[in-house]
């Protein structure tokens, strides 16, 4: 099939699919004597695999540097990439170990922020609580 059909088929863009390429994660594909790429069954299930490990945080570069094993998560049924020791199992720890400073960083700077607004800092006490979604906020005062 040729690359919009890929491209639909793994549910993405031909756009995609030539990033993928041009980043080493997806081989280059067979051209035809127009040169035109062709893609079949087995680059269609990578995609797919690769889409699904970015949509769960890992980047481009994560992938990269596993681009060699990303075959071993493509079979049918799937199974966890814990069944897969060593597939991924270092770019997941250091995604998460990522994630968890990023974590810290922000629950650290939304505490400062906090206390600088409760404070009466700069930005002045914190206005009143907003009512949770779904509910009628209650009448404020006449003037």
């Amino acid at each position: 099939m040729r690359i919009g059909e890929a491209a639909a088929a793994a549910g993405t863009t031909p756009r995609a699919l030539r990033l993928y390429e041009a980043r080493g994660l997806l081989p280059p594909p067979p051209r035809t004597p127009s040169g035109q790429r062709e893609y079949g069954p087995a680059e269609v299930a990578r995609v797919r695999v690769i889409r699904d490990l970015l949509a769960l945080g890992l980047t481009l570069e994560d992938l990269r540097r596993r681009a060699h094993r990303l075959d071993l998560l493509v079979q049918t049924p799937p199974a966890s990439c814990g069944s897969r020791p060593g597939a991924f199992s270092d770019v997941v720890a250091d995604r998460l170990a990522i994630l968890d400073t990023e974590i810290a960083r922000l629950t650290h700077l939304r505490q400062s922020l906090a206390v600088a607004a409760g404070a009466g800092g700069p930005w002045g006490a914190p206005g009143p609580p907003t009512a949770p979604s779904g509910s009628v906020p209650a009448p404020g005062p006449e003037c």
